[in-house]
């Protein structure tokens, strides 16, 4: 068992844990003290205590996610890590894989939930400007060959200074060339039609997942809230896990973007409502197929939305 104080060995040294910031069903996160003088790190260890309860093909599983994460990073080359969180160390602690993150300021859900409790809404060029970023973020992901499959704002981390995101938790990757339908995975709030609802032989998923899902994360950031079709997920899973998808299409799959969302979204950035169309398609062969789309189309909307306020100062 770890816990604050416990020393952690990795290839670069000796790292000890400080405070827990973060966990799931099978990993915590640690800030750690790093070796020497160096600056502090998050470390990602996998969590033994439920390991112990899992059972074996869940712990195999849970493993199998941490090497995936470690595979990913490890194949980095040094300049392609922008908005991506950055590997420091890695090994292994009691058998298990373990790795050292760059520590960041925390993650984009929790930034915006205080956000929200403060009565601040993003701004919405700010949200064009994050979107931005992850779409680098995910292009990163996909041209190494991988899709992401759990793009979310509790995997985003910020750094407030320069309101920079970086994409973290590569444990539901899956290689591009892998086209088997495979069993559910990621977080059902931010899912496409395909990876929240099963084929015949399981979820046949593709990079047009991610892209859905940054659509999911953009109407989010503009208008503070998740797409009734995302919430309706969420709740069927909560409340009858794999059952959900049979559930929910019983009773009559909600459209993804239906009308008074889209208005609202409008409502406040219109320019972009295009893109955002586009990205949250019904069938992935009509989303974005290349980054470089998405880029062009964030840039127009926030040209756009900038024209008022220049024709003003003017």
């Amino acid at each position: 068992m770890v816990e604050a104080g416990s020393i952690v060995e990795l290839a670069g040294g000796h790292y000890r844990l400080r405070e827990a910031l973060a966990g799931s069903a099978y990993g915590v996160v640690w800030r750690a003290d790093a070796p020497g003088a160096g600056p502090g790190v998050a470390l990602k260890l996998v969590n033994t205590e439920q390991m112990e309860r899992a059972p074996a093909p869940l712990r195999a599983r849970w493993i199998a996610c941490a090497r995936t994460e470690l595979a990913f990073l490890r194949g980095l080359a040094p300049w392609d890590g922008r908005h991506i969180v950055r590997l420091v160390d890695a090994g292994e602690h009691q058998g298990m894989p373990a790795l050292a993150l760059e520590l960041l300021d925390g993650d984009l859900a929790a930034h915006l939930a205080a956000e929200q409790a403060a009565g601040r809404p993003v701004p919405v060029l700010q949200a064009l400007d994050w979107a931005a970023q992850v779409n680098q973020a995910l292009a990163k992901v996909h041209a190494y060959g991988w899709r992401h499959l759990d793009l979310k704002p509790g995997n985003l981390l910020l750094e407030r200074g320069t309101n920079t995101l970086k994409l973290a938790d590569f444990g539901t990757n899956r290689r591009l060339d892998d086209l088997r339908a495979h069993s559910y995975g990621g977080t059902a709030n931010w899912q496409a039609p395909e990876q929240f609802f099963p084929g015949a032989d399981g979820y046949l998923t593709g990079a047009a997942c991610d892209i859905f899902a940054l659509g999911a994360l953009l109407y989010y950031l503009v208008c503070g809230r998740l797409l009734r079709y995302s919430a309706a997920c969420g709740q069927a899973w909560q409340a009858h896990g794999r059952e959900a998808a049979a559930v929910l299409a019983a009773q009559g799959r909600p459209a993804v973007l239906q009308a008074d969302e889209a208005a609202l979204f409008a409502g406040r950035a219109a320019p972009a409502l295009p893109l955002l169309r586009k990205l949250l398609a019904e069938r992935p062969g009509d989303r974005p197929r290349h980054a470089l789309e998405i880029s062009r189309m964030l840039a127009d909307a926030a040209a756009a939305l900038r024209q008022p306020a220049l024709r003003s100062a003017a």
